[in-house]
């Protein structure tokens, strides 16, 4: 199967050093075997997202030397697609819908139990279950819909999942799924305002592009079971992940989009040149 990875930014604020290093080491290694690089536009928080950033998103990829296929996918485009993966998880009994806000989950997980600490998955705070036992309407509703995970796991039977790690530390992983209804928590699945999330969109998409390598950050890595558990219940491939190393400040945090100072456009503003870029990442 030929190789094929991707570089999936959001267009809500400048491409900064750690973008840089995730797209040309994603580039490098499609190049490295014939491969294919593609990008795509993770636009689905349209609060956030601006037709200014995605200009600026091509304008500094296409300096750092980077191509691509064209038409970009774009993930505004494709909210019937998500609508129906949703649609079928719903008729399958799998969603519920969930009308509690960050503050009530933070009021929730926050009340006396034996002191214990209140736990935190890959999207922060584990959802205690609140609206788990709500009466469940007929018709799938327009609103924050959550994945009752003990119920997935029981769809999706003995097998075991793993996935292939071809990061710093590659190995064959495979996925405790008896854990994950504590570490994971009900995962939201299609958040009121966007009718989607990012971990069902970017399964689906993914699976559509015919992506064989995901290559990403590390922050992403405790994610991925939760997207190889996607993958299953949606029948759909489960590529290779190369999580990579993360690039920090002198302080050793994690870049952010509004940490202007590393924007890519303000180093080539100042002088820079693609190959001074690449080695202040490491390439």
């Amino acid at each position: 199967m030929p190789y094929v990875t991707r570089f999936a930014p959001s267009p809500t604020g400048p491409l900064h050093l750690g973008h840089a290093y995730s797209a040309l080491l994603a580039f490098d290694r499609a190049q490295a075997t014939g491969g294919q690089f593609l990008l795509r536009i993770e636009d689905i928080d349209q609060s956030r997202a601006r037709p200014g950033w995605e200009a600026q998103i091509y304008e500094d990829l296409h300096w750092l030397g980077l191509r691509w296929p064209t038409p970009v996918m774009r993930q505004s485009d494709r909210l019937p697609q998500y609508r129906a993966a949703l649609q079928t998880l719903w008729d399958r009994g799998l969603l519920y819908p969930c009308q509690c806000n960050r503050r009530d989950i933070l009021a929730a997980v926050s009340a006396p139990q034996e002191g214990a600490e209140p736990a935190y998955g890959p999207d922060g705070l584990i959802y205690p279950g609140t609206c788990r036992t709500l009466q469940r309407p007929g018709e799938m509703p327009a609103q924050a819909l959550r994945l009752n995970l003990t119920k997935a796991i029981e769809a999706i039977g003995p097998a075991p999942l793993r996935f292939e790690e071809t990061g710093a530390h590659p190995a064959q992983h495979e996925i405790a799924l008896a854990a994950l209804p504590d570490t994971l928590g009900d995962i939201v699945l299609a958040r009121r305002d966007m009718g989607t999330s990012y971990h069902l969109s970017v399964v689906l998409d993914d699976a559509t592009q015919g992506i064989t390598e995901v290559t990403r950050g590390a922050d992403l890595i405790e994610a991925t079971q939760i997207h190889v558990l996607l993958q299953r219940l949606l029948n759909l491939p489960t590529p290779r992940y190369h999580h990579h190393r993360l690039i920090r400040d002198e302080q050793g945090k994690r870049l952010a989009k509004r940490d202007d100072a590393r924007a890519i456009a303000t180093y080539r503003a100042e002088g820079a040149s693609p190959q001074d870029i690449r080695q202040m990442v490491g390439l």
